[in-house]
């Protein structure tokens, strides 16, 4: 056939676009079914590859993609820092991708494939259930590594993070310990997935010590959290608050004393981030500190095992964290 593109082989084998690149340029990369059977439809469609194009991606940079959502997050720029401190060290080319959970999944995910990158750090946090499973068909299908960076999802996909549950479950028993006998969990209205781990072990140390658990959902939007909190004040009785974001930790404690309260006299507060928004706040904010730089070095450093097709023992790592104790508490 004429003028045969790769786009005329990837559609007649019906796969993507990196994985006919592949089977070209690193075909040990490929498994032996799809490779043959790729190898076939190039020689029936008699495609011939552009002889530059060729030289020029044997020679290519090894490239990552990061998915990611919300960029503006104190957390997340941490974990780029640490991704990007290491992928230097080893020359790699970063490409960053963004998706939200209101876009066309398959859509980004074809972007990212076709992008050709040879590893895949995902940072997105936001997606529900079935979009992560859909997800994660996409780059198994298309034999691209990944790492989950600060995301929990699944027993076989490799990750790096804390264990939320774990650190949660602490930082809850000490206020108990403390004496205090209201204590909310305050989380947002949309279901993030480490969220759910923090509510998880938040919900067993309070049964544990046969008290209810109190969960308040809001926004991560200052001023609707504002509102949010002047209501919930009025309304509730409470002693003790952990909120899953410091953002979201100090806003409530700025309306707190607003409305006469003191902290932490009144009420203690804790953060489950540990980022700058812990000692700009006034009181200084309790926090658990969760290690987001090392989460993004040690996310890269896995990776490229994967990518070097090197053994790794463990695929799921869990960073150790502390409570770091300030005046909010």
């Amino acid at each position: 056939m004429a003028n045969t593109t790769i786009y005329d082989v990837a559609g007649a084998a019906k796969v993507s676009l990196a994985t006919v690149s592949r089977v070209m340029n690193n075909p040990e990369k490929v498994n032996p079914e799809t490779r043959e059977k790729v190898l076939q439809v190039i020689k029936e469609l008699g495609y011939r590859p552009n002889a530059i194009a060729r030289g020029l991606a044997s020679r290519k940079t090894t490239t990552v993609g990061i998915v990611m959502s919300d960029v503006s997050r104190a957390s997340t720029s941490q974990l780029l820092g640490g991704i990007i401190d290491i992928a230097k060290r080893y020359n790699y080319a970063i490409k960053i991708f963004s998706m939200t959970e209101t876009e066309d999944i398959k859509e980004t995910m074809r972007a990212v494939v076709a992008e050709q990158v040879d590893g895949i750090l995902f940072l997105n946090d936001e997606l529900g259930q079935n979009q992560m499973e859909m997800v994660m068909n996409y780059i198994q299908d298309a034999q691209i590594p990944v790492v989950l960076c600060n995301v929990l999802y699944g027993e076989d996909i490799p990750c790096v993070s804390i264990d939320y549950e774990q650190a949660t479950y602490d930082v809850t028993k000490e206020l108990i310990n403390m004496g205090r006998k209201n204590i909310y969990l305050i989380s947002t209205v949309r279901r993030y997935s480490v969220n759910n781990h923090k509510v998880k072990g938040y919900s067993m140390a309070m049964e544990e010590a046969g008290m209810e658990p109190l969960i308040f959902r809001t926004s991560g939007d200052v001023m609707v959290n504002k509102l949010h909190f002047n209501e919930f004040l009025k309304n509730h009785k409470v002693d003790g608050v952990i909120a899953v974001r410091d953002s979201i930790a100090v806003s409530f404690m700025n309306e707190a004393i607003n409305n006469g309260f003191s902290i932490p006299k009144d009420i203690s507060v804790v953060g489950l981030q540990n980022t700058k928004y812990a000692i700009l706040s006034r009181p200084n904010l309790t926090c658990v500190d969760t290690p987001v730089y090392d989460i993004g070095a040690v996310s890269m450093r896995l990776l490229t095992k994967y990518m070097k097709h090197e053994k790794v023992t463990d695929n799921k790592i869990f960073l150790p964290y502390q409570i770091v104790e300030r005046e909010s508490k």
